[in-house]
This record gives structure tokens, sequence and C-alpha cells, in this order.
């Protein structure tokens, strides 16, 4: 008679229950694919346009009924957006890798602020802030799903075909958003054109291309603006005797000068000169409103490190996003301007947030 199969024999023949985040064919971890700023975008056929929304990169992870959101530094994004977290795991389809951007409606504009104010250690304002201003989460790429496995090895092309199937078996989901896309590069210009503010420019992707993680595959047009700026302090570069950026100043209806930024990009020759200029120039208070190392999300170490100016030079300056009347990001400094006054640089150049434009209207169904 045939013996009975060993308990040992058994197990190795029922299938193995599947895993949680770390069966899926995507690894967690793995970084998303980047792009590469641009002057301008491709016009040569074989290219695919999407709006570059301005928000917080994501890739999203799904297994059964764990979920983790994944910022573009790696860190875990899942406990600041449970909204997010909610609407992914009462999707009927339980296996996935999805890119997109984390955004949220405030008003009538796509508002950063609202992103960073979900930043934070006390669960129960998350929480708070959830059940005021849900997020969105809008989708633009399809990297794994339980019937294809892994497809970052497949182009651009069937990628979207996937995301567009995906994304119709959902039904009803307001939280999660398809992202446009065209291949025409004058619909993608008029984009740039029209956008007010409500996107932070568009990507260009290959059709025919492959999702590399960690790699500048794509390119970006930013929608960039510029401003005539106060110097009211500079900073000496690290270990140096020379200047490092110089801090940038705009005055608001009342004539205080409030610290909005800086820049750092000075040509190594012109240091030297432009540091016996500024150091003629040294006296406090430098910003007789906001000033460098106030108590605000921005500090940093160094922030109270500065040198204080008579406000007696203007530069202009290009910049990209504006957050809590600041620039988001370092400007880059395009020429000194002797013929501008510093008294007419004020805060009313700077261009913020906008309302939605018809393309954004048409993807958060206003």
């Amino acid at each position: 008679m045939p013996t009975a199969p060993r308990p040992a024999e058994r197990a190795a023949k029922r299938p193995r229950a599947k895993a949680g985040l770390s069966s899926l064919p995507v690894r967690l971890g793995t970084p998303p694919m980047e792009a590469k700023l641009v002057d301008a975008l491709p016009e040569e056929d074989g290219w695919q346009f999407e709006p570059k929304w301005d928000g917080f990169r994501c890739l999203a992870y799904r297994a059964g009924r764990e979920v983790e959101l994944q910022s573009k530094s790696g860190k875990s994004l899942a406990r600041y957006f449970p909204d997010i977290v909610s609407a992914l795991q009462v999707m009927p389809l339980d296996r996935f890798v999805l890119d997109g951007e984390l955004a949220i409606l405030s008003g009538e504009a796509l508002s950063f602020d609202a992103l960073q104010n979900r930043l934070h250690p006390a669960e129960s304002r998350v929480r708070r802030l959830a059940a005021e201003a849900p997020a969105m989460f809008i989708l633009f790429d399809c990297l794994a799903t339980e019937m294809d496995g892994s497809l970052l090895r497949v182009p651009l092309m069937r990628r979207r075909t996937a995301l567009e199937q995906f994304f119709a078996s959902l039904g009803d989901q307001p939280n999660l958003r398809l992202t446009p896309y065209t291949r025409d590069p004058a619909m993608a210009r008029s984009w740039l054109q029209k956008a007010r503010g409500s996107l932070d420019g568009v990507v260009a992707k290959r059709v025919d291309g492959p999702y590399v993680p960690g790699e500048r595959a794509m390119l970006k047009v930013k929608l960039l603006r510029t401003a005539d700026c106060v110097v009211g302090g500079f900073r000496y570069a690290a270990d140096s005797d020379l200047v490092g950026s110089l801090l940038l100043g705009l005055h608001d209806a009342a004539g205080l000068l409030h610290h909005v930024g800086f820049t750092s990009t000075i040509k190594d020759e012109e240091r030297k000169a432009l540091t016996k200029r500024l150091e003629k120039l040294i006296a406090p208070p430098g910003f007789t409103g906001d000033a460098p190392g106030a108590p605000s999300r921005w500090s940093t170490d160094r922030s109270a490190d500065w040198q204080p100016l008579k406000p007696k030079l203007v530069v202009e300056v290009r910049y990209d996003q504006v957050t809590g009347d600041r620039f988001r990001h370092g400007t880059r400094l395009l020429r000194w301007r002797p013929d501008k006054k510093p008294a007419q640089c004020t805060c009313d150049q700077l261009q913020r947030e906008a309302p939605p434009a018809k393309l954004v209207n048409q993807v958060i169904g206003r």
C-alpha cells in the first residue's frame, strides 16, 4: 500500500499564499524615473507630453490590504495621506504599483502649502486636515499589475494602455484621477501658456521608452518667471571668506522689506569682487519685515549666519514656484538692475498658485 504523504510533503503541495508588499514584481524602494530640465519641448515625433503637476511625487504599492505610499526620496507618505491609503485599499484590484502625484485642491487652487501642512507629527491633525481638504492621487504611469506583472521594461505606449484599463476598472473613485496626455507638441506648448500657475510645467516621455527607475529618462520644461529683488543680505560660502549666496527681499504695501528667498548662482570669477562690494554695504537691519533666521519651515542650521546690507542693490532673478510668499526653491541670478530703485521691488511681482485652468478642471472634475 502506498504510504501517506508526510506533513512536509503535504505542505509543499499546497499553493503558497501570496506575501505582502515584498511579493510585488516591482520592489518597495524602487526610485521613480526622473526628468531632465530642458529649455524647450521636443518637436519630433515619438514623444508623449503630460502636465507636470505641482504636488508630491508618489509611488503607490498595494498587495492585499497592505498599502504603501513612497515619496521621491524613498520615505513613506502613508501616515500623512490616510485618505489616499483608504481609497487604494477599497479598490477592486489589490496588487499593483502606480506612479503619480499627490495634490490637494484648497478653495480654487491646487495648494502646495496644503500638502506641506499634511507633514505633521500629530496623527489627529493629519486626519482632521484629510477630512477638511482630501487629497487626490493623479495617476500617470503603471509599473505593475496582477495581470501584467512588472511593466518596467515595456514601452510607455503599452504602460499607458495598462493604466487606462486599470483606471477604467475602478469605477467612481473621487480621490483618484487620470492625467491627460497629448502627442502634439503644439498642444503641450499651449498647456504651458495657459496653465496660469496651476501646473509646474510639462513633461515629455518617449512613447517607446521603458520605465527606468532613478534615471532622468524624461524631459521637463518648467514654468519660469522673473522678479526684481532687493539684496537685503548675503551669506559667506562654507569654509570661505567669499560670498556664497545673496538673500533676496521684496517690499510689502507698508514698505517693509521681507526676506523671500536666495540665489547662489554667482560666477566663481565674480565672487571676489562682489564680496568686496557687499562688505562695504554691511549694516543692520537688512530686512525690516520677515528676516532670515525667523522660525519657519524653511529654517536651517545656517539660517542665522548672514550679513545684513543697506538696501542699495537690485537683482533680477528667475524662479519657478511661490509658497507662503517665498520662492519655494533657489532662484537663478539673471542680471543686476542698477536702473531699478529698491523701493520698486514689491511683493506684487510674485505669481502665486492660480485658480485651476481648463486642463486642471478636466482632471479634478470641476
